[in-house]
């Protein structure tokens, strides 16, 4: 059938639509990682890298080598580079993954040549010099924040607030443990801001904790939808790396390209 004139210009300019369509569709998407065999995780605040026990455990089972950072919690550039000496001793493609502050270390310092790809798990994710306390004002204030105390420059949750809405789903028990042994922060590391977004160069993996009390869960939401990650929600409180191992360990596996 013969196509008048104004039929084929209509034709081109829906073809074009759908082109572009598909174009902004592809860059939003997580591509498929390199395969890995290392993982290198960081802890947040309240926390050292004992909180990834569970976890390591269960990636060290499917034959990948496992290193978790004592992040100093002193300044944003201290932890990054704490960060960087792992991950310079990575013999090949690694999968950096970070829990609830230590997002700001991925975000910074996951654009290091050894990093695969990028695990969010309950995490700040910040734009490359972006104000994340302005970003999170931006959204409801989650209860933990008032419990945060300080002793001179150095804070800590109570132990109120540890149990109810830091590790809310734990067994009383296992939560005062963690709560005993949490790392004090110096208020200095708040003031820091990520020059990189490695995000928006390294394919990316969020796990939203829906129940979460530390860092709103719809910021969560917020953040993964802006990086493209692929995204997965667990019914957690902020600690969702020691209530659900096995799901962090899915995730972090499917990052490694071992799914």
């Amino acid at each position: 059938m013969m196509m008048n004139r104004r039929t084929f210009s209509k034709t081109l300019l829906v073809g074009a639509a759908t082109s572009l369509v598909a174009t902004h569709a592809g860059l939003a998407a997580t591509p498929t990682p390199p395969k890995a065999r290392n993982v290198v995780l960081v802890h947040g605040l309240f926390a050292d890298g004992s909180c990834w026990t569970e976890v390591i455990a269960r990636l060290q089972a499917k034959g990948l080598n496992c290193t978790a950072v004592q992040n100093p919690l002193t300044t944003l550039p201290d932890a990054v580079a704490a960060a960087r000496r792992i991950l310079d001793r990575q013999d090949g493609p690694t999968v950096f993954v970070g829990h609830s502050f230590s997002g700001m270390i991925l975000t910074e310092a996951g654009v290091h040549p050894n990093v695969s790809s990028l695990v969010y798990v309950a995490a700040r994710a910040p734009d490359a010099g972006e104000d994340y306390a302005a970003l999170a004002k931006t959204y409801p204030t989650p209860p933990a924040t008032a419990g945060i105390v300080f002793d001179g420059d150095e804070g800590r949750l109570t132990e109120e607030a540890f149990l109810r809405d830091f590790g809310g789903d734990l067994p009383e028990a296992r939560a005062r443990v963690l709560y005993a042994v949490q790392q004090p922060f110096q208020k200095a590391l708040l003031t820091g801001k990520t020059s990189n977004a490695a995000w928006r160069s390294k394919p990316s993996y969020y796990a939203v904790s829906t129940q979460d009390g530390t860092i709103n869960p719809d910021l969560q939401r917020f953040m993964a939808r802006r990086m493209g990650a692929k995204a997965i929600e667990l019914k957690s409180s902020h600690l969702s790396l020691i209530s659900h191992p096995d799901e962090i360990a899915k995730l972090i596996l499917e990052a490694a390209g071992q799914s």
